[in-house]
C-alpha cells in the first residue's frame, strides 16, 4: 500500500484564494463549491496559506459587530499552509492526518505550486480500495 501516490487520488484544482480578495468573495466561492477550505496561492502559483470555513466565520462575525466587512483573505488565512507533495504516499497522508487537525491539504508538485486537494475522504477510500484488492 505505500506506493500507493496521493496524484492519483487528489481532487482538482477546484478552488483557490488571493491574499488581496475580500473574505465576502472567499465566502461565496467556498459556498458555490461546498468546499471547508481551499490554498492561498500567490501569483506564480505557489501555496502562501489555507482558508477554511471557520476562518471566514471569524471574520464574519467581527463583521456582524460592526456592520461591516473590510477584511481580505490574508487577515485571516493561516501561513504557511501544510502542504502535501503529489509523490507523497496515501499511507504517510493518512498517518498525517491522525495527528493534525486539517482534513482537506492542498497538494504541490515539486516546484511547491499548487496542483490539486487531497481530503480525508479520498484517503480513506483509497486504502479501502487497496484493501478489498488484497
Amino acid at each position: 500500500m505505500n506506493n500507493l501516490d496521493v496524484s492519483h487520488y487528489m481532487i482538482g484544482k477546484s478552488l483557490s484564494f488571493r491574499k488581496e480578495m475580500a473574505i465576502q468573495t472567499a465566502v461565496e466561492i467556498l459556498l458555490e463549491n461546498d468546499q471547508i477550505g481551499g490554498p492561498v496561492i500567490d501569483d506564480a502559483g505557489r501555496v502562501i496559506g489555507w482558508l477554511s470555513e471557520q476562518d471566514c466565520l471569524a471574520k464574519m462575525l467581527e463583521a456582524s459587530y460592526h456592520c461591516e466587512l473590510v477584511a481580505l483573505v490574508e487577515d485571516a488565512m493561516v501561513s504557511p499552509a501544510v502542504t502535501i507533495k503529489k509523490e507523497m504516499s496515501v499511507v504517510d497522508v493518512a498517518q498525517l492526518m491522525l495527528d493534525a487537525k486539517p482534513k482537506i491539504y492542498p497538494v504541490v508538485d515539486s516546484g511547491d505550486h499548487y496542483i490539486g486537494l487531497i481530503s480525508r475522504k479520498k484517503v480513506l477510500g483509497a486504502m479501502n480500495k487497496q484493501i478489498a484488492s488484497c
